[in-house]
């Protein structure tokens, strides 16, 4: 580490420190609650999925047909939702070597970021799970009634946006990118933007392309979940 540098730790979320992808098993919850047709949202949002795997996904498409249901049933009834969510999903899916990455860091005075292309209603109660205070997420724009409108507020926080985000948080904080020592660990190749500009890029529970990638590079290589990769 380099002495007198302001140290940022950056964590994807999904297939990094969450063994699952929380935006897709959000939206499998929502259709087993019976939000949404079953057949016709599964089929959807696997062929969104298989887009996101692939590097091809619009964003902007999926946000509007990720957030419909939660648009069409309110705050109130959103957030009892999210609530059960956390409590049957997201909790067995803490793994303690996932939560003991971010206290290592934490403890050692690095800052914990959670940087995610997941949207802000879904990972905000994920990331206070992990007792991480600072998200970078898809941010949710609102319509005058204050609800979410299916719309994306600023840079998304996918791909190349993701560099824009922390660029915009190490604005906000009288920093940039000289002064910051990062660390970032992302299981995706669609991660590559940010991987590329962090000064330690480590592939977590990485997928076939970033390993290949990481192997070649000499990049550290970190396993939290045997089982899925």
């Amino acid at each position: 580490m380099t002495a007198g540098k302001f140290r940022l730790a950056l964590f994807d979320l999904d297939h990094t420190l969450l063994p699952i992808d929380s935006d897709y098993a959000w939206g499998v919850f929502t259709a087993d609650i019976g939000w949404t047709d079953p057949h016709a949202f599964r089929k959807k949002n696997d062929e969104f999925f298989s887009h996101y795997q692939a590097g091809t996904l619009d964003i902007h498409e999926y946000v509007r047909f990720a957030t419909a249901a939660v648009r069409e049933q309110g705050a109130a009834r959103a957030a009892a939702a999210h609530a059960r969510f956390m409590r049957e999903v997201i909790q067995p899916n803490l793994k303690p070597d996932a939560m003991a990455l971010v206290r290592r860091h934490q403890a050692a005075g690095d800052t914990a970021v959670i940087v995610t292309a997941t949207n802000e209603f879904v990972t905000q109660p994920i990331a206070q799970a992990f007792g991480v205070t600072e998200l970078i997420a898809v941010g949710l724009a609102r319509g005058p009634d204050g609800w979410i409108n299916g719309e994306i507020r600023g840079v998304p926080s996918f791909r190349e946006g993701k560099v824009t985000r922390v660029s915009e948080w190490l604005h906000e904080r009288n920093l940039d990118w000289d002064s910051v020592e990062i660390t970032f660990y992302s299981d995706s190749a669609n991660d590559l933007p940010l991987l590329e500009k962090a000064n330690h890029p480590v592939a977590t529970n990485p997928d076939p392309r970033l390993r290949a990638l990481a192997s070649q590079r000499d990049w550290r290589i970190l396993d939290l979940f045997p089982s899925t990769t």
